[in-house]
């Protein structure tokens, strides 16, 4: 573990750039890319706006998209055609997906919700009609899709006490504050965890970690599950990278963070950092993102899976 002099970025700060690609889920078998879809355009006597789709798992099956009242033809096709979606399929037709047994079918997507990040779909929710072939009857099938997302557990060494670094924010699902780990959504179809955790680290807590100190917690869960956490897998689609790092930093860098305003305030983040004992960290939240953390990084410990020791850390800059 190698003793660590952050210097604490200002709220104004640039945005780091990724010079490379550091880790993929590509690699994992639940993000491997099956057989391609042929999509067609089709008058649907109830719907102006709709699609049939081809399934190479159910060639003889076409899939029927439609919109719900509301959504406008660019939304509908921003949907159909947005990484979310086509993931969402990706997944279904997986090793472990819901059809690749053919004991199901999936007959009709309605397209009920999407919500724009800019140029790019951030939400997406849809209700997917999947049936069971030998029972009849229909899957619970409401998804709401996010895509992938990281967090970052920062254990910092001070003064013989081990600090967790948290953010604290409004979080109007919930109608209150939360005590989480520094998390994001990731950007773009690339795939870029670690950067994108590295990121998230600068812009909610105002420090800047360097790549290569960064351990990557759920590439220890068997390849089987994604090398992903599943949060809330009844109804969203939401995959979570948690990564780790830690350092040893002196105890005025522990005060300087406590109750640091930080957070993109032109995009409404007003966040404020919260430094917490370790030990205490495990009662202080029912953060899901912190108490998955816990124990990847505890099993992690037991199992000697972790480096002795950080690569040297570069200083970040105001």
């Amino acid at each position: 573990m190698t003793h660590l002099h952050l210097h604490l970025l200002q709220p104004s700060r640039t945005l780091i750039s990724f010079a490379k690609k550091i880790t993929s889920p590509s690699s994992s078998p639940h993000w491997r890319r099956p057989p391609c879809c042929r999509m067609s355009s089709g008058s649907n006597p109830s719907s102006s706006l709709s699609r049939t789709l081809a399934l190479p798992v159910q060639p003889s099956e076409p899939v029927h998209i439609v919109a719900a009242p509301g959504i406008s033809d660019s939304q509908f096709r921003s949907a159909v055609d947005s990484s979310l979606f086509k993931q969402w399929l990706k997944n279904l037709q997986s090793e472990t997906g819901i059809l690749s047994s053919g004991a199901a079918t999936l007959k009709r997507v309605l397209i009920q919700g999407v919500d724009m990040f800019g140029s790019r779909i951030g939400f997406l929710k849809f209700k997917a009609d999947i049936f069971d072939k030998e029972t009849g009857k229909k899957v619970p099938g409401i998804v709401f899709a996010r895509g992938p997302a990281v967090a970052v557990l920062i254990l910092l060494d001070s003064d013989g006490v081990t600090y967790a670094v948290l953010t604290e924010q409004a979080r109007v699902p919930v109608g209150r504050f939360v005590l989480e780990l520094p998390a994001g959504m990731l950007d773009d179809d690339k795939g870029d965890f670690v950067g994108t955790a590295v990121r998230e680290v600068e812009e909610e807590t105002g420090i800047q970690l360097n790549l290569e100190d960064m351990v990557d917690l759920t590439a220890f869960l068997d390849p089987s599950t994604g090398c992903r956490v599943i949060p809330s897998p009844g109804g969203c689609d939401e995959e979570i990278g948690i990564f780790l790092f830690r350092g040893n930093v002196d105890s005025e860098i522990i005060k300087q963070l406590q109750g640091k305003d930080t957070g993109l305030q032109e995009h409404g983040e007003l966040i404020k950092v919260r430094v917490v004992p370790y030990e205490k960290l495990w009662r202080a939240t029912g953060d899901a993102k912190v108490l998955m953390a816990i124990g990847l990084y505890e099993m992690a410990k037991r199992e000697g899976l972790l480096p002795l020791k950080s690569q040297p850390a570069s200083s970040a800059r105001h």
